[in-house]
């Protein structure tokens, strides 16, 4: 058997053989633990992101400049993800989840004392580089340890533990930060970090259906290269990406909206407005049950219609409008992101890690481009300017999806003309 061929059956081997209904024990406590490693993720890596407005007047620098303490940390994960899902496939999805908590929760013990804005960006790009190793062996690990049947809902958990970490990580930044400033916040994030990953630590079960491949670059690239390859995929990565944008660019600079007028609100009151990440909670780990209903292409349509109500109901002057509208961009935004990236995870049938890790490079270069894009525009243009690119970022999505509709209905009809 050639080399190249042996690589992707040793990676494409714990896929082979049937999964058996996973016991209910067993299954809590993975979902447990990747809820929490999910918790920990997002916590870390925009934990900056409230804190902006007091990290600009600490350091006494622009709002686009302070906006690099995220964009860098996305730009480092989405840098790393794809070495370290190949190093995933030979020292296994657990080890390579605890090492990359590990060192995450590490840097963000010194990132609290940062002496300067250039030292900060880079501890930050730094800790998303740790976080990488997460992400794609989250779902691989799901992918290889529960049924097809589970692994959607399952995927939709990990990410609704996205979605509370990035609630609360920002809803603790901002009321600490109000009390006792915002490295006292990036401490606390630490202590958040630290016991989420011991949570993740205890609670998941060694791997049963995990087999090691050998680490052969030439392969890697072979499989990468074929999922490249392959239109679904690119679609799926688009997709992801294109959702990111439009969400970070909200995200990043709501904070300034909130506390500048017409709404006045302290920071601690504007961090409290992330506590509606809980309602991606809820629509991420709805996934399963309305993926089964919609499909694939309807949920996504169903995700681009809620998000763009949110963003238009988001221009108004009223508080309650504009909260309600962050509700609709949350929940669309986290179901819409669950589908894509369950979708992927469903799509392959070997190197998973890898399929898995180029979503998360397209995603999170979605959301450092829509973060530093969202504050320039948002500053130069205000919140109005802001709203137009998120949409057009959105009609992208749905032209994407609108083709994905046209070809599967016309591949039916060929092969209904073929019978």
């Amino acid at each position: 058997m050639p080399t190249a061929a042996k690589g992707v059956v040793a990676t494409a081997t714990a896929s082979a053989t049937p999964l058996t209904a996973t016991p209910s024990h067993v299954r809590t406590r993975i979902s447990l633990a990747l809820f929490a490693i999910g918790v920990a993720t997002f916590a870390m890596l925009f934990s900056t992101q409230a804190l902006l407005p007091g990290i600009a007047d600490g350091f006494g620098v622009r709002a686009d400049q302070a906006s690099w303490t995220v964009s860098a940390t996305t730009i480092g994960l989405a840098v790393a993800v794809l070495p370290l899902s190949t190093l995933s496939e030979r020292f296994g999805r657990r080890q390579t989840m605890t090492a990359s908590v590990a060192a995450a929760v590490a840097l963000s013990a010194l990132i609290p004392f940062a002496p300067d804005l250039t030292t900060l960006i880079v501890l930050r790009a730094l800790q998303g580089a740790a976080l990488a190793g997460i992400p794609a062996s989250a779902t691989a690990y799901l992918a290889e340890e529960l049924p097809a049947r589970e692994t959607v809902g399952a995927i939709g958990l990990f990410i609704a533990g996205n979605s509370v970490g990035g609630m609360t990580g920002r809803v603790m930044t901002g009321w600490v930060a109000e009390g006792y400033g915002w490295r006292a916040a990036l401490g606390a994030i630490a202590v958040l970090g630290l016991v989420s990953a011991v949570v993740f630590r205890l609670l998941l079960p060694p791997a049963r259906n995990f087999s090691p491949a050998p680490l052969r670059p030439r392969v890697a690239l072979r499989t990468v290269g074929g999922h490249l390859a392959r239109p679904l995929l690119l679609r799926l990565y688009s997709i992801g990406a294109l959702l990111m944008a439009a969400f970070s660019a909200v995200y990043t600079v709501i904070g300034f909206r909130l506390t500048e007028e017409p709404f006045g609100l302290s920071a601690g009151l504007a961090g409290s407005v992330f506590v509606i990440y809980l309602v991606g909670t809820v629509s991420s780990g709805s996934t399963g049950p309305l993926l089964g209903r919609l499909g694939r292409r309807g949920a996504l349509y169903a995700a681009i219609v809620t998000v763009s109500a949110g963003l238009l109901l988001s221009l108004s002057d009223s508080l309650a409008l504009v909260l309600t509208g962050l509700v609709l961009i949350t929940g669309g935004f986290f179901f819409g992101h669950a589908v894509a990236s369950g979708s992927v995870s469903r799509t392959v049938t070997h190197g998973r890690a890898q399929a898995s890790a180029l979503y998360q490079v397209a995603y999170y270069l979605g959301a450092s481009v829509g973060g530093t894009a969202g504050a320039v525009i948002y500053h130069a243009g205000g919140w109005t300017s802001l709203v137009v690119f998120a949409l057009a970022a959105l009609t992208a999505t749905a032209g994407i999806t609108l083709y994905a509709t046209h070809r599967a209905r016309g591949e039916r009809r060929a092969l209904a003309t073929a019978a």
